[in-house]
């Protein structure tokens, strides 16, 4: 590890770090690069911050390599990939607008959606690869129906078994037979 050696104001700039921020992970590697220039060992910085010996030498060389950066983007973690994003933003709004279009006029033949038809158009159309349970979850996060509603039949009017050929009467009778 090359040894860190400060200037006036940048090690005023730390020690005020040390005093005023609110992030333990800021402070913690802004005292260990205080106590490093100082001429302490990694050893004795690793012991005191509980953390590894290869730990204050990462933070010594990102502090040291990242030169040209404010202060505190010196003392930042090193980037991460991190979880990749999720497909629900992804395929939400897409689903969105395939619903209200009909299976048939892209093509297929089916008159409802399904899970699997939309994995298969998500797939064959956008090159978007999403499970079926994805595909489910994005379905009732956007509260869609899955089905066509049934058609109601049209309200009858209450003299509709008189129009047939008899009364209510006439239908009981023929019922205690």
């Amino acid at each position: 590890m090359a040894p860190i050696i400060l200037s006036v104001r940048l090690r005023g700039e730390l020690e005020d770090l040390v005093f005023r921020t609110p992030s333990a992970k800021e402070r913690c590697r802004a005292q260990a690069v205080l106590w490093l220039a100082e001429g302490l060992s990694a050893d004795q910085v690793a012991e005191t911050f509980q953390v590894s010996r290869q730990t204050v030498y990462n933070w010594a060389n990102r502090f040291l390599q990242r030169a040209g950066l404010d202060l505190r983007a010196r003392l930042l973690d090193a980037p991460r990939s991190g979880r990749p994003p999720s497909i629900s933003g992804i395929i939400d709004p897409v689903i969105e607008v395939l619903f209200t279009d009909d299976p048939r006029a892209l093509g297929y033949h089916a008159t409802v959606w399904t899970a699997e038809l939309l994995q298969h158009h998500l797939e064959r159309a956008h090159g978007i690869t999403a499970s079926l349970k994805s595909i489910s979850a994005a379905i009732a996060r956007l509260d869609l129906r899955w089905k066509r509603p049934r058609y109601e039949l049209a309200a009858r009017p209450a003299t509709w078994r008189q129009a047939k050929g008899g009364g209510n009467a006439v239908w009981r009778a023929v019922r205690a037979r």
